[in-house]
């Protein structure tokens, strides 16, 4: 199924979606992400043998370097959009439910206050409190059926999973 629409969804195999969720059954796998400081408020990202990823080229715009690229926050709303989407298109294949396009609008208020421990320590809630999703599906399929698929994805995505259920977060010192 190929489409004239250059924003159309590539269609996902089944037979490849079904050998991935078979794989997948009983393993678990360590995702391993190294950051490396580069300044200011710079940083170097190594995931898998993959290209590097950050925003430590080019001149700096500023303290946080918003001009040029994405805050840590942003990020992570990125990373959850990311999966979602996947999330998303997997389950509409395997529901038989055919979408042409989608897209998702994250949205989350965080306040600078007393980010990192840095600045004024009486504020808080730091983080994010809510993340509002706005999600653009285009399909002929109806609006509770697509309700369904949203609601099913926000319950078994890892990303979303890591943000709403409690995890276990430690740091250890390790000599340099």
């Amino acid at each position: 199924m190929t489409s004239s629409d250059p924003n159309a969804l590539e269609p996902i195999a089944t037979t490849d979606l079904t050998a991935l969720a078979r794989s997948g059954k009983d393993t678990m796998r360590m995702l391993e992400c190294r950051t490396i400081a580069r300044g200011g408020f710079r940083q170097e990202h190594h995931v898998r043998d993959l290209a590097p990823f950050g925003n430590w080229n080019g001149p700096q715009t500023g303290l946080l370097d918003e001009e040029t690229s994405p805050s840590p926050s942003e990020l992570l709303l990125a990373a959850l959009g990311s999966c979602l989407v996947i999330g998303i298109h997997a389950n509409a294949v395997a529901r038989s439910i055919p979408i042409t396009k989608l897209e998702l609008v994250l949205s989350a208020e965080i306040h600078f206050g007393g980010i990192w421990g840095a600045g004024d320590l009486a504020v808080a809630p730091i983080g994010f409190e809510d993340i509002s999703i706005a999600a653009h599906i285009a399909s002929d399929a109806p609006g509770p059926v697509l309700q369904s698929l949203l609601d099913h994805v926000l319950i078994w995505s890892p990303v979303a999973n890591s943000l709403h259920n409690p995890v276990s977060l430690t740091a250890a010192l390790v000599p340099v």
